[in-house]
């Protein structure tokens, strides 16, 4: 399951949603699924206009329904005779890896979990939905894919304070850096994203 950037709160035409940041996935025979969240695409939500947290109510009742698309995908996904539900992982890349502690914290159907340049956001935001609450309650296998420059999310106050925290033994999280900023070199992604969930979830079939 992928959980986009924070692009995706301005656009508003999945249609033209940008595959590239899991593409390989597909080719390597997995599935994919890409629910539209609220505030995102033709869900858009004029009271949504950032991807950062905040105290308010409104932002609460948010993330309260991205938890609850995301096991509502989980629930549609269990439908699919050509879905394995025992092998289901999330993905998220940014916006999707800083706000992942809470869904995959919350939803014990996922097997593994894949972060791309992610790390606890520095805003502050009620605590039952502080990512920083959630983080030590993970219990799936985190892979977590960071640049060293990264301007969203620094390395020392924001990436190895989430990296540290996972609940999972040191044996089942893996963290690597690259000198690079809000990105990561594509074909080491593609190729530590692949060997993660092969080893978690099985070759894929």
């Amino acid at each position: 399951m992928y959980f986009p950037g924070s692009d995706s709160i301005q656009e508003r035409a999945s249609g033209r949603l940008n595959t590239r940041s899991f593409d390989y996935i597909l080719k390597s025979g997995r599935a994919v699924i890409y629910p539209v969240y609220k505030g995102t695409f033709e869900r858009g939500d004029p009271g949504l206009t950032s991807d950062y947290p905040n105290p308010t109510s409104a932002f609460r009742e948010h993330v309260f329904s991205w938890a609850k698309d995301v096991s509502r995908a989980i629930d549609y996904l269990e439908t699919r005779p050509e879905i394995a539900p025992d092998r289901i992982a999330f993905m998220g890349v940014s916006w999707g890896a800083a706000m992942a502690p809470i869904f995959v914290a919350l939803e014990p159907r996922f097997k593994a979990c894949v972060l791309l340049v992610g790390g606890f956001y520095l805003q502050r935001s009620a605590p039952e939905v502080d990512a920083f609450n959630f983080a030590p309650r993970i219990k799936a296998p985190v892979l977590l894919l960071n640049g060293r420059f990264d301007f969203s999310f620094p390395m020392d106050t924001s990436q190895l304070p989430m990296f540290n925290l996972f609940g999972v033994p040191d044996t089942q999280k893996r963290r690597l850096v690259y000198d690079t900023g809000h990105n990561t070199p594509r074909p080491e992604r593609i190729r530590e994203t692949l060997d993660w969930l092969d080893r978690y979830l099985g070759p894929a079939q």
